[in-house]
């Protein structure tokens, strides 16, 4: 059994490798666990953008020089630069040329489809599963892709509701 340096009295046998811990439980999976959460501390700064519009996203307009607008949504119907998009409102059917710092994202019901805009995840499309209104966040299951079957859980601002049209 290998020891630390040190005298005579102050030897601690080394713990060794796949090891049963204190607790019962296999030293590599608490590895592997931190090397997760690491990889998508990566993919989240990665795809943390300050953009998050796309076409195809039901939006709530939220600036008040948009009085006539004012919390009324509307779809993207293209984007015209990172920060701006052409927004198609749903009730008056008005095509409004408007930045995304005067909009908000939608959450639809439970079971609705959403878009992950901003984040680890960002690009996926996910079922919302459930709401957390006391952390303003959701739990989605991603319905595609490499992460497909992924449940995890994602700010209100990260998601946002598609549009059925």
């Amino acid at each position: 059994m290998g020891y630390f340096a040190g005298g005579e009295d102050d030897r601690a046998p080394l713990a060794k490798k796949g090891r049963k811990s204190e607790n019962g439980k296999d030293g590599s999976v608490g590895v592997l666990a931190q090397m997760m959460r690491e990889s998508e501390q990566a993919k989240e700064k990665i795809n943390r953008k300050d953009y998050w519009l796309c076409e195809g996203l039901v939006v709530k307009v939220m600036s008040r020089n948009l009085a006539d607008y004012y919390k009324q949504k509307g779809v993207v119907l293209r984007v015209i630069s990172k920060y701006v998009g052409e927004i198609e409102m749903l009730e008056s059917k008005h095509i409004l040329k408007v930045d995304q710092d005067e909009l908000e994202t939608v959450l639809p019901l439970e079971g609705g489809v959403v878009k992950i805009v901003n984040g680890a995840y960002r690009g996926s499309t996910a079922r919302l599963l459930s709401i957390d209104t006391a952390k303003f966040s959701a739990k989605v299951k991603i319905d595609s892709g490499a992460f497909d079957g992924r449940i995890v859980t994602a700010d209100y601002e990260d998601i946002c509701k598609v549009s059925s049209q």
